[in-house]
């Protein structure tokens, strides 16, 4: 080889050395594929473009029904459509399998797994449940669901958390983890984290805590699919009367 060749040659950018390497002023990618979430302003923002597949997401709550699975419902219609299951743990209420139907996801994918603990009060004030927590563990590492919701207790050891997020790195699919919003106060292995919050009727805040890349400055509201009829939703949004949502409906 010429060796004034070798020494013109282009050195490479750092970040296309691994996909674990980026500068601070981009957003990283994934080693894995991306699910795209339905919503463009969430996909410019999100690493690779989706929800991320081998790695954790957390979605921090304030309590369950804010809009969480009306934003997950794209994805997981994505992934149902692919003939691949859904599995739902610890869910704060049963789901509504003609709601499910309406957002586009085929209840007849999904598969619910419930520990032997009870609730107590608030819905994230789970007890510690060992029994589902190991089935967690265990169905990330398997590599066989197609997309993972996991509803977990308040009190949470950290090393809980180290562990589900390894395991994920074996699951080629969306993995998602619901915490009380208190938890954003803790340090967490999950590579991305929002904290939701409700934005007026059938509207979503989502604030990036965390993601590959650098911080984003302001939340993202997103226009979810509507569930309530024209009449109560400009009822809703004149603030005449407060939005109110079906009991037996998830959001």
């Amino acid at each position: 080889m010429d060796p004034s060749a070798v020494a013109t040659r282009t050195p490479l950018a750092p970040e296309a050395l691994h996909p674990a390497l980026w500068r601070a002023h981009q957003l990283g990618r994934h080693a894995g594929h991306a699910c795209a979430t339905g919503f463009d302003a969430l996909d410019a923002a999100l690493p690779g473009g989706g929800w991320p597949a081998r790695a954790l997401t957390e979605l921090l709550l304030p309590q369950p029904g804010i809009g969480e699975l009306r934003l997950l419902a794209p994805a997981l219609a994505a992934v149902a459509r692919d003939g691949r299951p859904l599995l739902w743990f610890d869910p704060p209420a049963t789901p509504c399998g003609w709601t499910l139907q309406a957002l586009g996801v085929d209840p007849r994918r999904l598969v619910l797994v419930r520990g032997r603990d009870g609730l107590r009060g608030h819905a994230f004030e789970r007890l510690p449940a060992a029994d589902t927590l190991w089935a967690l563990e265990q169905t990330l590492a398997s590599g066989h669901a197609g997309a993972v919701l996991a509803w977990l207790p308040a009190r949470l050891r950290a090393d809980v958390l180290r562990r589900l997020q390894l395991a994920a790195q074996a699951h080629d699919g969306p993995a998602f983890v619901l915490r009380d919003v208190q938890a954003r106060l803790k340090p967490s292995p999950a590579p991305l984290r929002l904290l939701l919050g409700a934005a007026g009727a059938d509207r979503l805040a989502v604030r990036v805590l965390k993601r590959r890349g650098p911080p984003l400055a302001q939340p993202l509201v997103l226009a979810l699919a509507p569930v309530l009829p024209p009449a109560a939703r400009a009822r809703a949004e004149a603030g005449r009367v407060p939005a109110r949502r079906p009991v037996a409906q998830p959001a």
